[in-house]
């Protein structure tokens, strides 16, 4: 029966008209797979198994391995669209908001994946395959800046966000080494962005 099930599986995953649920399940699945073995383990055919189905099913619907990694980092990136939200309020009432903000932005560089995958597509060359991300950092320093009525706050925040991505994609990639060399906490990098991040965001007073 369960042999059956899994047979079964492949040819319902294997049906057209469900493009953008397919897309989902597959960065899902994508994720999953980078996470526990890194970049070099997000292929066409690995989603595909993971998901049940073909290698030729999955390269429809993202074109290729490098676009499959493209709609990741871009979905990642999107987390931290969401991670950021209302950010300027926060900073204005909230205290400890400065670093819960940071946790979050280097946890998805860390261990949500994106530094390592982006690391990745950098040093494969393929560096148009970033597209995404531009995108989705554009739309979030709009976003942020739209909650502020101070004409200086988009460029704060360019800054702020330039700051942050980053700090965190270094300490995603090689900050536990660097953090070893000197005695520093795994912690170091966040701490130190949360209190500068206040510096960027808050508009100087009687400014």
């Amino acid at each position: 029966m369960n042999r059956d099930s899994r047979q079964a599986r492949p040819a319902q995953k294997g049906r057209t008209g469900l493009g953008s649920e397919v897309r989902e399940e597959g960065l899902a699945a994508a994720r999953k797979l980078l996470l526990a073995g890194g970049p070099a383990a997000v292929t066409l055919a690995s989603v595909g198994a993971e998901i049940g189905m073909s290698h030729a099913n999955v390269l429809h619907h993202f074109g290729s391995a490098a676009g499959l990694q493209s709609a990741l980092m871009g979905s990642m990136i999107n987390d931290l669209t969401g991670a950021l939200d209302d950010v300027v309020t926060h900073l204005k009432t909230d205290a400890a908001a400065p670093r819960s903000i940071a946790d979050r932005v280097f946890d998805a560089f860390d261990k949500g994946g994106a530094g390592a995958l982006a690391a990745w597509i950098v040093l494969s060359g393929e560096v148009e395959h970033l597209e995404p991300v531009r995108e989705a950092v554009r739309e979030l320093v709009a976003a942020i800046a739209a909650q502020s009525d101070d004409p200086g706050t988009e460029e704060r925040v360019r800054g702020a966000v330039l700051m942050m991505a980053v700090c965190a994609f270094g300490d995603a990639v090689i900050g536990p080494h660097v953090r070893d060399m000197l005695g520093e906490p795994d912690d170091a990098m966040p701490a130190l962005v949360a209190r500068m991040l206040p510096m960027f965001l808050v508009p100087p007073a009687g400014g």
